[in-house]
């Protein structure tokens, strides 16, 4: 269905169609030959959804003539680190680094802890690296700040710049285990409030109504951490009415149009699946996702290296290679023994890292990782645009060498999310659900996948709710093991 825009200034409509070209996805030529000279033969070609089970170009593409790196365990970021371009700073920013890090010591021992934190800031802002700095600055903030998983995070990556270092091992030694334990409560924490959620009825209509809403939210969220300036209330028009709204770019609505599509396949094809999750599923999803936006390049690698910040992301001869290996770990019994928060962070972080596309990397990491949890029985997690700064954060420290941080943090969002639901359903509950106020305040209570699609009316809203969602983890299980 194309998506017009009504021109109210006028007697008769202007309409302007979105999506111009989205039904032209499928006479996509299959390959298009790559003869730019950035890093690949002159024979590699495009790779497109058409290729996925082409045995020939597999093996003909595979390497581009080069050396295989090693397979990524669950805990390594080793595709990051592979192309991560080091910051090394120079002897004379090295030895103001260590003098800020003494000064920030003595305010430490003088008790000025306020401007102590802003000088080992400081210091390692100079030089991010040093092993030194990293490890005075997990003591100050062990001790005196009483943050003992920031401290941990110190001494972790004193340790992937420096692993001798005799300090940041010894107080690793005694902080790793108490930060384990710190996680896995959390885990435990979140377990306890699905399980509770689960014993809500399915007709319950906080609960259906609030479904229905965060469809819209989260769609609205997803692309706004992506720069995109459409209101929550803008963006639930175009879903609903499949119209542009005035004085927005149609790019960005034709992206609302992308998630919208992106998000039913998923719910009406995916999430109930019992079996494998193939390349092809990847590919299918960000087809969907910058469909009406590029479909010249949607469901298909690039070809081009690209920079993202001071990483680079892996070469595009290597793409098959670690999607293959992303693939067989999403299937992995490994992969399946995770937490499924722990086990969804990772996917979205090893997707991001690789990289695959030239637009829409983020959007679609993010709707496999939510996949996942949805199969495990989580209710989808929205990331704020809110929390924008913090997602980016944790997912540079990833780079850095410890992902820790960013499983931390989708942890959070989904207890949240856990958490506004179960206030939604509670009886002594008094949250104002998003259709009894003004469209253009968001409510936290606007978040969670459902495709608005099944929401024909109020009889339908019970059917949606897959009851056997979160049976799908433990069938996939049993589908690997027979298979073996």
């Amino acid at each position: 269905m194309g998506l017009h825009y009504e021109n109210s200034d006028s007697g008769n409509s202007n309409k302007v169609k979105l999506g111009l070209f989205s039904d032209k996805i499928s006479s996509i030529g299959s390959k298009i030959l790559y003869n730019e000279g950035h890093g690949c033969p002159d024979n590699f070609e495009k790779y497109t959804t058409q290729d996925v089970n082409n045995k020939e170009w597999r093996t003909k593409n595979n390497n581009c003539g080069q050396t295989s790196p090693n397979s990524d365990t669950y805990y390594d970021t080793s595709i990051s680190v592979r192309y991560k371009q080091r910051f090394t700073a120079s002897k004379d920013v090295k030895r103001e680094a260590v003098a800020a890090m003494n000064i920030a010591l003595d305010l430490q021992n003088r008790g000025k802890t306020d401007k102590a934190m802003k000088v080992f800031q400081h210091a390692l802002a100079l030089d991010p690296s040093h092993a030194d700095i990293l490890t005075a600055f997990g003591e100050f903030l062990e001790w005196h700040v009483h943050d003992i998983v920031k401290a941990d995070h110190m001494y972790h990556i004193a340790l992937e710049n420096s692993p001798e270092h005799s300090r940041a091992l010894q107080n690793r030694k005694r902080t790793a285990p108490i930060v384990e334990e710190i996680d896995q409560a959390r885990f435990n924490r979140v377990d306890q409030k699905r399980t509770q959620l689960y014993t809500i009825p399915h007709n319950h209509p906080g609960l259906r109504r609030a479904k229905r809403e965060a469809y819209f939210a989260h769609i609205y969220h997803t692309n706004a951490i992506e720069g995109n300036t459409l209101t929550l209330a803008q963006t639930r028009s175009i879903v609903e009415t499949r119209l542009a709204v005035g004085g927005k770019s149609l790019r960005e609505q034709n992206e609302v149009l992308g998630l919208d599509s992106a998000l039913s396949y998923i719910n009406s094809t995916l999430v109930g699946r019992v079996g494998r999750l193939t390349l092809q599923d990847i590919l299918d999803v960000h087809t969907r996702v910058l469909g009406h936006v590029d479909p010249l390049e949607a469901g298909i690698f690039r070809t081009t290296q690209v920079y993202v910040g001071d990483f680079t992301p892996p070469p595009a001869c290597d793409l098959r290679e670690h999607m293959n290996q992303l693939i067989e770990w999403l299937n992995s019994e490994e992969g399946l023994a995770l937490h499924p928060i722990e086990f969804a962070a990772l996917a979205h972080y090893r997707l991001v890292a690789i990289h695959p596309f030239y637009d829409g990397n983020g959007r679609t990491s993010r709707l496999l990782m939510n996949l996942i949890l949805m199969q495990a029985g989580f209710p989808p997690v929205s990331i704020e645009v809110s929390d924008r700064l913090t997602y980016y954060e944790t997912l540079q420290q990833a780079n850095d060498g410890d992902i820790r941080p960013f499983i931390r943090f989708i942890s959070k969002c989904a207890e949240r999310t856990l958490d506004e639901y179960l206030s939604v359903t509670s009886e002594e509950s008094d949250v104002i659900l998003p259709s009894t106020i003004h469209r253009n305040k968001f409510k936290p209570s606007e978040r969670i996948i459902v495709s608005d699609s099944d929401f024909d009316d109020e009889s339908d809203l019970e059917d949606s709710d897959n009851n056997n969602i979160y049976d799908s983890i433990d069938k996939k299980r049993d589908y690997l093991h027979n298979k073996s």
